[in-house]
């Protein structure tokens, strides 16, 4: 009788929260038990027929960005309606763990290895208790995508190891910089030559803002936020996505970027970042190039419409391919709260390419239907 109980509920909860057919951008989006889904700072993956959604799992009030639960995980057959699928990447009681109760665990993202049949997550981690100092990439491994997820280790990556298109100039350190004033012209340009990397080159590069990319040979990247978010970093993993090939690139040097998310079409490489400006919005800006190695082309805001120079209110987190679709590419960004973190809010837009341009542009609701309508 109990069970004939639970059917009847699960059936009734289906049928009157799982009836999502449209996309509503920074409106409350409730799963199929109509919960607000709680799955920040998120990435996708498809899978069996099946798209999975993970992030951050925030809690209530000013502590809330403080990873207390762990790495949540959605699950979709059509994108509109998420079954949550629980916590795939749990804290830990230890308090000597990195990932112990109360660190940071940011921008979860999970590929899956052709080669060996795992599902790999990397995410930003910071350790308890010492902000955003650690700069680490942690990374988890799991059969399912479903998880559970084991954690493996963290990373300052590129220990020991110079970018490849690094001048021998630049491998020097110079006494002149060392008092340099923060901003200034002559400090700008020795971010942009190096100043930071040598600083890091001991105990490896920070990785704070990232994402992770599978190109269409199966090589994967991690991309990634560095030298105290001043330039991004691009950094080959290995064939198990467990570690760094130690291959990398910078991106836009002293340019400020964080928050990469990362998509290719028709052979041409395109990124979408934002500025830092910490939680508060602002304007997002775009990139190209011909090779995940650069050089990369600056393309200005991708963003028209409505509150474009704030990029919807929102922050880049990932950017997707619609599963059998050629050319539909869905952006994710987040709306932060961080006086309340899970009130936080989505925002899915369709990218649309005009003269190898991505483009973003504001709708208060759509379709997948509604791709071929918006070029």
């Amino acid at each position: 009788m109990k069970l004939k109980y639970s059917i009847l509920i699960s059936f009734i909860c289906a049928f009157v929260f799982g009836q999502n057919n449209h996309f509503a951008p920074g409106k409350e989006w409730k799963d199929t038990d109509g919960v607000h889904i709680n799955a920040h700072g998120g990435g996708i993956i498809f899978m069996d027929g099946t798209y999975y959604w993970y992030g951050e799992f925030k809690t209530e009030g000013k502590g809330g960005n403080t990873a207390l639960k762990g790495v949540s995980c959605y699950s979709s057959k059509d994108l509109y309606n998420w079954k949550n699928e629980g916590i795939v990447l749990k804290v830990e009681e230890d308090r000597n763990s990195e990932i112990t109760k109360g660190c940071i665990m940011e921008r979860p993202k999970v590929v899956f290895n052709k080669k060996t049949g795992k599902c790999v997550m990397w995410f930003h981690l910071e350790l308890k208790g010492q902000g955003y100092d650690a700069a680490m990439a942690g990374v988890a491994i799991s059969d399912s995508p479903k998880g559970p997820f084991t954690y493996i280790k963290s990373y300052r990556p590129n220990k020991g190891v110079w970018p490849i298109d690094f001048k021998e100039e630049f491998k020097s350190a110079s006494a002149n910089t060392q008092n340099l004033k923060s901003w200034t012209p002559d400090w700008l340009t020795a971010i942009q030559n190096g100043m930071l990397v040598r600083r890091d080159f001991q105990k490896g590069q920070m990785s704070r803002d990232m994402t992770v990319y599978v190109d269409d040979n199966e090589k994967a990247y991690l991309i990634h936020s560095s030298e105290d978010n001043l330039t991004l970093h691009i950094s080959e993993l290995t064939d198990d996505y467990l570690d760094f090939t130690q291959k990398w690139t910078r991106v836009a040097p002293a340019g400020h970027n964080e928050a990469p998310a990362i998509f290719k079409k028709d052979g041409m490489y395109y990124m979408i970042t934002s500025g830092c400006t910490g939680w508060d919005p602002n304007e997002a800006r775009s990139f190209k190039s011909e090779s995940i190695w650069g050089p990369w082309e600056s393309l200005g805001n991708p963003s028209f419409g409505k509150d474009a120079e704030l990029t919807f209110h929102s922050q880049s987190t990932y950017i997707f391919q619609v599963q059998g679709k050629k050319d539909q590419f869905i952006f994710m960004a987040d709306r932060w709260k961080p006086d309340n973190p899970i009130e936080g809010s989505y925002v899915w837009l369709p990218i649309i390419i005009e003269n190898e341009k991505p483009i973003l542009k504001w709708s208060d609701e759509w379709t997948l239907d509604d791709f071929n309508q918006k070029k």
